[in-house]
């Protein structure tokens, strides 16, 4: 059994401790949001928060979020910096097939949570461990930098 913060909402799980946070995430709680991608912690598209820290789910053990907090893009998606992230990404054309971009919001999240100024070369290395395969990266590094730029006070 393993208690934990998810989405802002107390919840247990009775899943095995070493059964992947994905899996529970997205069977027993039924988010989509992250998705398996690679499987191995390479590309990014299960990647979730932990206390504010980037994970991929896909390779972190549900008992290793006993007592913390977990953040899906569901429970990001009703924040004020979601919505800005949202219309930064769109208007930058950052969104093609999608399947990226819940990892990519993610981690503009937690690369803004921390720095909420960043220059290009510090987007590039904290969206580095999320593969796209439709944009090229700049206009989702300009999504990011563009959110910066608008998002004064709000990270």
């Amino acid at each position: 059994m393993v208690e934990f913060t998810l989405n802002g909402r107390d919840v247990i799980s009775r899943q095995l401790p070493h059964t992947r946070l994905l899996d529970v995430l997205r069977e027993e709680f039924g988010l989509k949001g992250p998705k398996e991608g690679c499987g191995e912690g390479e590309c990014g598209a299960c990647s979730v928060l932990v206390d504010g820290m980037l994970l991929n789910s896909c390779i972190t053990p549900l008992a290793n979020v006993q007592g913390k907090n977990v953040v899906t893009l569901e429970g990001f998606r009703e924040t004020e910096k979601y919505r800005l992230l949202e219309q930064c990404f769109s208007e930058a054309g950052a969104v093609q097939c999608g399947f990226c971009t819940p990892g990519m919001i993610m981690a503009a999240e937690a690369l803004l949570s921390h720095n909420p100024k960043p220059q290009e070369a510090e987007i590039r290395e904290a969206l580095s461990g999320n593969l796209c395969r439709c944009t090229g990266y700049n206009m989702i590094v300009d999504a990011v930098r563009m959110a910066a730029e608008r998002g004064a006070g709000l990270w």
